[in-house]
């Protein structure tokens, strides 16, 4: 069991280690485009660019927190932070998907706005800085795309830049849109859609690492159904204290007090019924729980337990 244990350990540390070089490409991608879009902001007054800027500036931070994240993931356990870093992905995901509901809410208040009074937009300025950030975010979609659902990190770096990229489709749109029909409201509505295209995405990130920080049973797995599954082992008589929660992407854990039959105690029959726990959960359902914890109990026992155990 170590054994497996420390490679599985060292799997994930050259796993986190390609991650980071992923999301560094990206990250040095995403600041040469956040570069040339304030520019073209500036130059062409437009709401659409300013705002992909904005985004991209968002990005930006976020990417960096990814790849801090990244690093942290592959520090050691410790006594004191005996799950070391591998909770700081989920923290990084969560703030990257709040700022993003916060961009999001941001650019469609400035599009209404701005649909009352649209302003004379350069399209063929806005046409160029629009194509230069699609070939910049095709070029970070393509370095990420791969390893997208690694963890959240990923998933979040990759939400971003695919954002990113409608968006500078939305203002290659738009630039089109100007240059043939005149009509300066397509940059505010290009705005517009990309709010709306990022508000979705913030909140389902945000829903997700949040059930992660409050220990929420991981998706897919069923406790009424594990119970059942533990019920049917033999000398298992009664399984309460049954919780399951998630450390980060791929990391699920259990935890249960199991109470046995009482001549389990005295027939040397506890190790295998421990190792058949342990298999039932790692085994048996669509999330595999490696890492489980059984405080096997007399029944005795269960006249000190408090009431209210689930």
């Amino acid at each position: 069991m170590a054994h497996s244990h420390d490679h599985s350990l060292n799997e994930f540390a050259d796993a986190a280690r390609t991650h980071r070089k992923r999301i560094a490409i990206a990250f040095g991608i995403t600041l040469v485009i956040l570069l040339a879009e304030v520019v073209g902001a500036i130059w062409t007054g437009s709401l659409a660019l300013l705002v992909d800027a904005g985004h991209m500036l968002t990005d930006a931070g976020g990417l960096a927190l990814a790849l801090g994240a990244s690093h942290l993931t592959t520090r050691a356990a410790s006594d004191r932070r005996t799950w070391g870093f591998r909770r700081a992905e989920v923290l990084a995901a969560s703030a990257q998907a709040a700022v993003l509901l916060g961009v999001g809410l941001f650019v469609i208040v400035e599009g209404i706005k701005r649909l009352s009074d649209p302003p004379n937009i350069p399209s063929t300025e806005l046409l160029v800085f629009g194509i230069i950030g699609l070939v910049g975010n095709v070029a970070s979609l393509l370095v990420l795309a791969s390893s997208r659902s690694d963890n959240f990190n990923l998933r979040a770096a990759f939400l971003e830049v695919v954002n990113d990229a409608l968006g500078s489709v939305a203002v290659i749109i738009a630039a089109i849109v100007i240059a043939t029909t005149g009509w300066g409201g397509a940059d505010s509505l290009a705005g517009l859609l990309i709010g709306v295209l990022i508000i979705p995405r913030a909140i389902k990130l945000l829903i997700e690492t949040t059930n992660v920080l409050l220990e929420s049973t991981p998706p897919g797995l069923d406790l009424a159904d594990v119970r059942q599954h533990m019920l049917g082992l033999p000398k298992v008589l009664e399984v309460h204290d049954l919780h399951a929660s998630q450390i980060a992407t791929g990391l699920p854990i259990l935890t249960a007090h199991v109470i046995v039959e009482p001549e389990s105690f005295v027939d040397g029959s506890l190790p295998e019924l421990l190792d058949a726990l342990q298999h039932c959960v790692a085994e048996h359902f669509d999330v595999s729980i490696e890492h489980s914890t059984f405080q096997l109990e007399h029944p005795e026992r269960a006249r000190l337990e408090r009431d209210g155990h689930l």
